[in-house]
């Protein structure tokens, strides 16, 4: 299932527009889970983080610049953000996207990055919780119990 989530999600990256579709790939595979409700826990996460984590580490660049110190703050309040906004699940994800926002190289303004992740993750969700509603569909036809 996760196989053909993280397929769903990469191909047609290209064609979206997409310039870094393997996020959206990865995303599919920690979305994928054998239960509906696990896999949109995670998904919420998933989502939930990228934003959190994308908005803390541009806001905390086009306030203070880039430099460790940035890295270090957007960390911190990307993590403070899931936790006061009761999303304590998210915080890792978050920190993980500001990390991506603000480490990873890549062409365009942080703000660009912004975007093209929440959409990439996105993608990756809606692919991921597609496939485990067909996957979970067939099974409950078929007499499947997972």
């Amino acid at each position: 299932m996760s196989a053909v989530a993280a397929l769903l999600a990469y191909l047609p990256t290209q064609a979206i527009g997409f310039k870094e579709g393997f996020w959206a790939a990865l995303t599919a595979v920690a979305v994928a889970q054998t239960e509906m409700r696990a896999a949109q826990s995670v998904a919420r996460d998933q989502f939930i983080g990228a934003a959190i984590g994308g908005i803390a580490g541009v806001s905390t660049y086009l306030m203070v610049g880039s430099g460790i110190a940035t890295y270090a703050a957007a960390i911190l309040f990307a993590v403070l953000a899931c936790w006061l906004a009761n999303v304590a699940t998210a915080a890792r994800l978050s920190a993980t996207t500001a990390t991506i926002i603000l480490l990873v190289p890549h062409v365009g303004t942080p703000e660009q990055m912004l975007v093209s992740r929440l959409f990439e993750v996105g993608w990756g969700t809606c692919a991921a919780i597609g496939t485990v509603w067909v996957v979970t569909a067939v099974n409950r036809r078929l007499g499947i119990s997972v």
